[in-house]
């Protein structure tokens, strides 16, 4: 097996693809700001048998990033795959996002996607190839009210999908998206009143449960994974048929 990269593995999504990625046989190397939630990351994948690095990196940081696949590098090996995972979520209306707030969410949402891409692909080309998966989002579909600056650089995930899948296939390079619905994670504290917006959510899904963060983490590791040699430049909905396309 090869070498993984997921940043935000501290959250609950990226927790549950580092888990998937380690039970397939990979070593992962998990990224996030805060150290308790990433150390607990690799502590997890330890106790099932994985390997683990954990590595605290500010995203908004690409000195810290390219420190990152380095560190990586060294201590499991090139990097094979990288998830980009990581996101951050404010919400308030359009007319009231300060400026600084709007850069910080494209540091992280977007800006972090295409350098750690660069750091990967740096270390994927001299090894025969490899596979990015983006995480991208339902909201990018129907745009969400008081999340303009989140909405817009989960487009740009997808964007940037179909772009270097484009561009990096000659190297055998694959590069897909998977765009999640409305999965129970802390970023739903945002919602002043979480039981209307669990009913909110169940009203619009095809499916009459919430996902489960292990659901999604088999796509990840689907579209990382040899069964998808022959997938690139694809958005895979994981959202209970909510969006269907």
């Amino acid at each position: 097996m090869t070498t993984a990269l997921v940043t935000g593995a501290g959250g609950a999504l990226g927790r549950s693809i580092a888990l998937r990625l380690a039970s397939d046989g990979h070593a992962v190397a998990v990224l996030d700001i805060t150290a308790a939630a990433v150390e607990e990351t690799a502590r997890l994948v330890e106790k099932q048998g994985g390997t683990a690095l954990p590595l605290t990196v500010d995203l908004r940081d690409a000195t810290a990033i390219d420190g990152a696949f380095a560190r990586t590098a060294e201590e499991l090996g090139p990097v094979g795959i990288l998830v980009n995972n990581a996101a951050v979520y404010p919400s308030r209306p359009f007319r009231e996002v300060p400026l600084a707030e709007y850069d910080d969410v494209v540091a992280v949402n977007q800006r972090a996607y295409w350098i750690a891409a660069q750091a990967a692909t740096a270390q994927m080309v001299p090894t025969g190839g490899g596979a990015i998966v983006n995480i991208a989002s339902i909201t990018m579909h129907g745009g969400w009210a008081d999340l303009a600056a989140y909405v817009s650089t989960k487009g740009a995930a997808a964007a940037l999908t179909r772009a270097l899948a484009r561009e990096l296939g000659p190297h055998e390079i694959r590069v897909n998206c998977v765009s999640p619905g409305a999965f129970p994670t802390d970023a739903e504290k945002i919602h002043p009143d979480p039981e209307e917006y669990h009913r909110f959510v169940l009203e619009r899904q095809s499916l009459k449960r919430r996902g489960r963060g292990e659901e999604l983490a088999a796509v990840v590791s689907f579209l990382a994974g040899p069964d998808a040699s022959f997938v690139t430049g694809q958005t895979v909905e994981v959202n209970g048929g909510w969006v269907m396309s």
